[in-house]
């Protein structure tokens, strides 16, 4: 049956057999159309990713360019100043990186290497920070006695400005009149010699349970990693005496409070681009942020209940009595309205931390070394432990009193001192232009001085490279080495080939506290025991920490001295 034509606006029949067909032909166009398209877009796809990554990888090459195209105007515009100003001499620096490729195996290995070749003040950069170092004792003399206000700041990084609560520490803040207020503080009260006094029973207490600790082991032939418990011998001695918590307990506030400040100083010491690069400098590509937000917040909640706990204790004693640590004059001046200077709590928070890092880890360290040189030279040991022996007897145990009557025994740490300083390199920073050397120094330069190599000199030490104590003390044929002035150096910073502690105004405040705490405990170490490390292990090639076995040799073990 044959339906109407629907040309003219007629309904179409759908059992109608032509219109089916030519239904079905036009689904056949459409579904072939549709398939051409599909396959004509199949490709587009791909295509687009191709064009995004040309671009990308476009831009990246302008970047690139624009880089290097500054690198190295940054580098003819330093050679020009160079040229016209006199800078120091600089060894050839690769692109963008500058010098960093150079600090291998050491920095301070590294560094005395480039001035034992170019000069002793050479100029090199850290990524886009420029440095100067300083190689010799009297570029050094320059420096921290005929500049040494010039050099008095020290140059801040990331880490060291947020950990220290926006530098409200002593250590990095600016030379200013903040500054020049807890120097005198430190010197009059803090750590001179009535306070350090005051505060020995603490330190005899200490050296005590540490001596008592190793006899334990030493009775049963267990082995000790001796530079973990003269960590905590170091760290308890400091928290004691600035908050009156000890670190061998390990449930005791102390504890913590030396595992938040190791976080912070761990960070402290870490690489971090943004400090060197300045194309990174407002990034955070090594998520340092929230690192360091971490580490100074758990440090400040520990510190805070300690604050607390000490106010709490003032305000039930209601009289004023007597300071019983550091904190407790910390608190008395920031109470006293006729200060010259308010300290806020901030900047007593900040000033225990800069002296929890700064008087355990480095006395810690110096103990050990002295340890590893003394069992690694048994001839100096023994003659060390006789001078002990035949001055104080083997009745009772070496006392901090005693040591001025124990010069080898000073030698010993004198040599351990010139040769493995707990600072190998002093940083400073220029606040004015100045004159070093016949060089033209640049305010705002930040400054290497290679303590480590000073006293690794050739041109001064006799056999630099080996342990002789004898170098600082009259030899029984009356002489000392090229120089007999050598038995007299101090290390106090008066004497520029020896500088573990520093010199001019940024020297370290606590020098007699380290002192005192250094000579006593080798003293008393080497008295009471005996100690074999593994002869495999060498002073010059080990990283390893220092693993004993204490074999008592008082019998019977001497009581510490009781305290004053």
């Amino acid at each position: 049956m044959k339906g109407r034509p629907s040309g003219l606006g007629g309904r179409r029949s759908f059992d109608d057999d032509d219109g089916v067909l030519e239904n079905m032909d036009r689904n056949n166009m459409m579904e072939a159309t549709h398939s051409r398209n599909k396959a004509n877009l199949r490709p587009v796809y791909p295509a687009i990713e191709v064009h995004k990554m040309n671009n990308v990888q476009s831009y990246l090459f302008i970047f690139l360019i624009w880089l290097i195209s500054v690198a190295l105007f940054r580098a003819i515009f330093t050679i020009r100043n160079r040229t016209k100003l006199r800078l120091p001499p600089s060894p050839l620096a690769l692109p963008i990186i500058g010098h960093l490729h150079l600090f291998r195996p050491t920095p301070y290995e590294a560094l005395q290497k480039l001035t034992d070749r170019y000069g002793p003040l050479i100029q090199i950069y850290l990524g886009s920070i420029p440095f100067v170092v300083v190689g010799s004792a009297e570029i050094a003399k320059q420096v921290l006695k005929t500049n040494d206000v010039s050099f008095s700041n020290r140059p801040l990084n990331t880490a060291i400005t947020y950990l220290t609560y926006n530098v409200a520490d002593f250590a990095f803040a600016p030379y200013g009149t903040y500054w020049k207020f807890m120097k005198k503080l430190c010197m009059s009260e803090l750590l001179n010699g009535r306070m350090l006094e005051l505060l020995l029973p603490i330190r005899q207490e200490e050296i005590n349970k540490f001596l008592q600790m190793m006899l334990k082991k030493g009775e049963v032939g267990e082995a000790v990693d001796v530079g973990a418990e003269l960590l905590k011998l170091a760290s308890s001695i400091i928290m004691r005496m600035a908050i009156s918590k000890s670190c061998f307990n390990p449930e005791d506030d102390a504890h913590e409070v030396r595992k938040r400040v190791k976080e912070s100083a761990k960070l402290s010491r870490k690489f971090n681009l943004s400090d060197y690069f300045w194309f990174c400098r407002k990034l955070d590509l090594q998520g340092f942020g929230k690192k360091l937000k971490e580490a100074r917040d758990s440090f400040d909640t520990m510190i805070e209940e300690v604050i607390q706990e000490h106010e709490e204790e003032r305000k039930k004693l209601k009289t004023k009595v007597a300071a019983k640590d550091i904190l407790d004059v910390l608190l008395s001046i920031s109470e006293d309205e006729s200060s010259e200077v308010k300290i806020t709590r901030d900047n007593i928070k900040a000033f225990l931390k800069d002296i929890f890092e700064g008087g355990t880890d480095t006395t810690a360290m110096t103990i050990e070394w002295a340890l590893k040189e003394l069992t690694n030279n048994p001839r100096v040991m023994e003659k060390a432990r006789k001078e002990i022996d035949s001055v104080i007897g083997k009745g009772r145990v070496v006392n901090e009193s005693d040591i001025t009557i124990l010069p080898y025994l000073q030698a010993v740490v004198k040599e351990t001192l010139r040769l493995h300083p707990a600072g190998p390199l002093m940083v400073r920073e220029s606040s004015g232009n100045c004159s070093i050397g016949g060089y033209y120094i640049p305010a705002k330069t930040r400054m290497f001085i290679n303590v480590w190599a000073l006293g690794r000199d050739p041109k001064y030490w006799d056999n630099p490279l080996e342990f002789q104590p004898e170098r600082f003390v009259m030899s029984d044929e009356g002489k000392s080495g090229k120089n007999d002035k050598k038995r007299e150096i101090d290390v106090r910073g008066q004497d520029y080939h020896l500088l573990p502690f520093g010199s001019g105004r940024r020297g370290c405040p606590a020098v007699s506290l380290a002192l005192n705490v250094v000579q006593t405990s080798v003293a008393a170490m080497i008295q009471c025991f005996e100690w074999k490390q593994n002869p495999a292990v060498t002073i010059a090639t080990t990283t390893n920490p220092l693993i004993c076995i204490p074999k008592p040799r008082l019998t019977p073990f001497p009581s510490f001295p009781s305290s004053p």
